[in-house]
C-alpha cells in the first residue's frame, strides 16, 4: 500500500511540474490572451485570473460578503445571549437586510415574490403542482428577456451573477419547503417526523412565509450553500448555541486559510484554466503535462469548495447547525457513484429525498430505479442551466452509475460470487476491483473535464488520450489510475 501511495503522489507531482513548465514557457502568449494578473503569493510569479468562480467569490469575499460573513456571527451570538427565544427571527431579519444591501430592493423582491407564489402553490398539497411551480419559476432564470431585464437593474455583471446564484441555491430550498409541507399531512408518526410547519395554533400563512423566509434567507447559506434540506434546518436551528474554544474558532479560520493558499499556489504555478479555454494549447501539450492539467483542474475545483463550503461550515456550526460533509478528495475518488456521494454532500442529499427516493428509487425494481436516477441528474443539468455540455455530463454520469450498479449487480449474484470467492484471492478480488475502479475513474476524469471546461476540452482529451494515445498513453494513465483507486479503496476500508 505504501507503493502506491508514493506512486499516486510521485505522479500527481510530476505530472504538475510538467505542467508548471509548459506554463511558463507559453506565458508571454497566455498573457497576451488572457491578461495574467500580476502574482502576489509567490515572488516572481503571474497569476491565471480566468477560473469565472474563483474570482468572482474572491472578489465579493474581500468587497462584502466576508464582512456580512462576520456580522453574522457575532449578531447570531449576541441573539443568542440576550434573545435566546427570538435568535431566529434576528437572525432572518439580519439575512433578509444583507440580501437587501447586496442585491438591492428589485433583487430582493424578485426573491420574496419567488417565496410568495411558492408558499401559494404549497397551500394545495400536491407535489405534481409543487414541482411544476418550482421548475417554471427556475426556468425563468434562462430566458433571455428576464435576463436582461435584471442586469439592468445593476451597474455591474457581478451584481446580476450574485442574483442569479443567489435566486438558484434559493430555489432548492423552496422546493425543500413546499414538498415537506405537501408530505407533512401525510406522515402520521407524530411531531417528530415533521417540521413545524403546521403546528396546531399556527397554521397561518404569516407563520409560514416566516419559516419559509427564515430557511431561505440564513445568511451563511445563502449565496452558494452548501445545501440543507428544511426538515434538517428546521429541526437544528432552535437548538441552543453550543459552546466552542477559541482554539476550535481559530483551527476553523486556519484550514480554510490553508485551502485559500493552496487554490492561489495552484493559479500562480499551472495556468490551467487559460490553457484549457484554447484548443491549440490542449492540442500542443506534452502527455504527462496533459495528465497533469486533468489532475490540476479537478483538483482546483475540490479545494476551491473546500474554501467555500469551509468558511460557511465553520459559520453554521457555531449556531448549532450540523453542515453537510465537506468534499472528498477527487484523488481517491474511484466511481460515478462515490463522486456523487461524497462531493456535494448536501446536493446528494437533497436529490435522494426529493427526487430519488419519491420516484422509486430501489425499491420498486430496475426500471423505476433508471427512471428516478435519469431524472435526478436530469433535473440537475436543468439546475445548472442546460447547457450542451451539461447535457453531455449529465449523460456520462447516468451511464457511469447505471454500469456500476449493473456490475455490482452482477458480481454479488450468487454463481458468479461463489466463483470468485473460490478462484480468487482477497488480494486478487481487491486488484479486480481497484482495475475495473481505474477504467471507471478514467471516464469519471472526462465528465469531470465535461463540466469544468466544456465540450470542447471533453473531446481533444477523448481523441488524445483514448484514440490517438491508446498504446503509448491510455494504458500507463490506466496503470496510475490503478494506484488511485487502491489508494480510495483503502480509504474506505479504514
Amino acid at each position: 500500500m505504501t507503493a502506491y501511495w508514493i506512486l499516486s503522489f510521485s505522479s500527481h507531482l510530476y505530472s504538475f511540474y510538467q505542467l508548471h513548465r509548459f506554463s511558463k514557457e507559453h506565458e508571454v502568449s497566455l498573457d497576451r490572451e488572457v491578461q495574467l494578473e500580476r502574482g502576489f503569493l509567490i515572488w516572481g510569479f503571474k497569476k491565471d485570473p480566468t477560473d469565472f468562480e474563483w474570482s468572482f467569490w474572491n472578489e465579493w469575499a474581500w468587497q462584502s460578503l466576508l464582512w456580512s460573513l462576520i456580522g453574522h456571527a457575532v449578531v447570531s451570538r449576541l441573539a443568542a445571549y440576550f434573545l435566546p427565544q427570538f435568535r431566529l427571527a434576528v437572525l432572518t431579519v439580519y439575512g433578509v437586510l444583507s440580501a437587501g444591501w447586496l442585491l438591492g430592493v428589485r433583487g430582493l423582491t424578485l426573491l420574496m415574490l419567488h417565496l410568495s407564489i411558492t408558499l401559494v402553490v404549497a397551500q394545495l398539497r400536491s407535489s405534481i403542482l409543487s414541482w411544476v411551480c418550482s421548475l417554471l419559476l427556475l426556468s425563468t432564470l434562462n430566458v433571455t428577456a428576464f435576463q436582461d431585464l435584471q442586469r439592468g437593474w445593476y451597474t455591474s455583471e457581478d451584481q446580476y451573477y450574485l442574483l442569479l446564484f443567489s435566486t438558484a441555491v434559493c430555489s432548492l430550498r423552496c422546493i425543500s419547503f413546499s414538498l415537506e409541507l405537501c408530505w407533512c399531512p401525510l406522515q402520521a408518526r407524530g411531531p417528530n417526523h415533521c417540521p413545524p410547519i403546521e403546528v396546531k395554533g399556527l397554521k397561518t400563512l404569516i407563520f409560514q412565509f416566516y419559516k419559509l423566509t427564515a430557511y431561505c434567507f440564513y445568511h451563511p447559506l445563502f449565496y452558494n450553500g452548501p445545501i440543507v434540506t428544511f426538515r434538517d434546518f428546521s429541526e437544528q436551528i432552535d437548538r441552543p448555541v453550543c459552546k466552542v474554544s477559541v482554539v476550535y474558532v481559530l483551527s476553523g479560520i486556519l484550514r480554510v486559510c490553508v485551502w485559500w493558499c493552496l487554490a492561489e499556489f495552484m493559479i500562480h504555478f499551472m495556468y490551467m484554466h487559460a490553457i484549457q479555454s484554447n484548443e491549440t494549447y490542449l492540442e500542443m501539450l506534452p502527455p504527462w503535462a496533459l495528465g497533469g492539467l486533468a489532475l490540476a483542474l479537478v483538483q482546483f475545483f475540490y479545494v476551491k469548495y473546500l474554501v467555500l463550503f469551509g468558511v460557511v461550515s465553520l459559520l453554521v456550526r457555531l449556531d448549532g447547525l450540523e453542515p453537510p460533509k465537506l468534499p472528498r478528495c477527487v484523488s481517491i475518488m474511484y466511481s460515478f457513484t462515490g463522486m456523487w456521494r461524497h462531493f456535494d454532500v448536501g446536493l446528494y442529499k437533497w436529490l435522494i429525498r426529493y427526487i430519488y427516493v419519491p420516484l422509486g428509487g430501489s425499491r420498486h425494481g430496475v426500471l423505476r430505479k433508471l427512471v428516478s436516477t435519469a431524472l435526478a441528474f436530469g433535473f440537475v443539468c436543468f439546475w445548472h442551466g442546460c447547457h450542451d455540455y451539461l447535457q453531455y455530463w449529465a449523460l456520462l454520469n447516468w451511464i457511469g452509475v447505471l454500469v456500476e450498479n449493473v456490475l455490482a449487480l452482477l458480481f454479488s449474484s450468487r454463481p458468479l460470487h461463489h466463483v470468485i470467492v473460490r478462484c480468487l484471492s482477497p488480494r486478487m478480488q481487491r486488484r479486480g476491483l481497484a482495475l475495473i475502479s481505474a477504467l471507471s475513474t478514467a471516464f469519471l476524469i472526462l465528465s469531470n473535464l465535461l463540466f469544468l471546461g466544456g465540450i470542447h476540452v471533453g473531446r481533444i482529451f477523448w481523441k488524445r488520450l483514448f484514440i490517438q494515445g491508446w498504446s503509448s498513453v491510455a494504458i500507463p494513465m490506466v496503470a496510475f489510475l490503478y494506484c488511485f483507486a487502491q489508494v480510495g479503496i483503502e480509504w474506505d476500508m479504514r
